[in-house]
């Protein structure tokens, strides 16, 4: 029998790390955020999550890196922090900088959506230029303080307000009440271009998602 022959395989020296799985790369920058983010606000995952109209277990889903937030998931998380999507993602908005020069709004793809910056951080208000796609999260009812304002650059945007549906065109604009459940989705195959603006307000009964984003499953 050969020195080999019915033996195991060398065992690799102690200091040599096991193979990289799944689980060992490294999470996307906005998972460990969210969770420093909650832990500054003193509030423990199910009090988040609860705020944020989220399931627990889907929060601690988007805190490891095993979900990516949408858009809506992001704006509920930066109100109930007191922070902006912009600190959440980590972006490098200058803050208290009354300009933001086109350059530098880079775009975020966040739930089918995408957006750019359009204003500083720091601010009582959020301003964003956002591309909402066809089919994308045109179920999502959203509810949560404050006010709103959109305006429609390019194609056409179906928004309700409560019970009532507006089809909006290219310059017309809406001003309304959050805590007015409202749903926004594109009216065209090309999808909707449109400025968005939104008071940060903290509060502990925010909600912005009522509805699941996959069937069966609570977001």
């Amino acid at each position: 029998m050969s020195p080999s022959e019915g033996t195991h395989p060398p065992e690799p020296p102690p200091d040599e790390p096991p193979p990289a799985s799944p689980r060992d790369e490294p999470l996307p920058a906005v998972a460990p955020r969210l969770r420093a983010l909650r832990r500054r606000a003193a509030l423990t995952l199910e009090a988040a999550a609860r705020a944020a109209g989220l399931s627990p277990a889907h929060l601690s889903r988007l805190e490891t890196g095993q979900r990516q937030p949408s858009l809506p998931m992001l704006l509920a998380l930066a109100r109930v922090y007191g922070t902006t999507v912009s600190e959440l993602l980590g972006e490098t908005v200058a803050e208290r900088d009354a300009v933001l020069r086109a350059p530098d709004m880079e775009p975020t793809r966040a739930g089918g959506w995408t957006y750019w910056q359009a204003g500083a951080s720091g601010r009582g208000m959020q301003a964003l230029r956002v591309h909402v796609p066809h089919g994308s999260q045109g179920d999502i009812v959203r509810v949560h303080p404050g006010e709103e304002w959109l305006y429609v650059l390019k194609g056409r945007l179906r928004l309700r307000l409560g019970d009532t549906a507006h089809l909006l065109a290219p310059g017309d604009s809406a001003h309304f009440d959050s805590l007015t459940p409202h749903r926004i989705a594109a009216a065209d195959h090309d999808g909707a271009d449109l400025l968005f603006v939104h008071t940060l307000l903290q509060s502990p009964t925010a909600a912005l998602c009522l509805g699941p984003t996959t069937p069966g499953e609570t977001p």
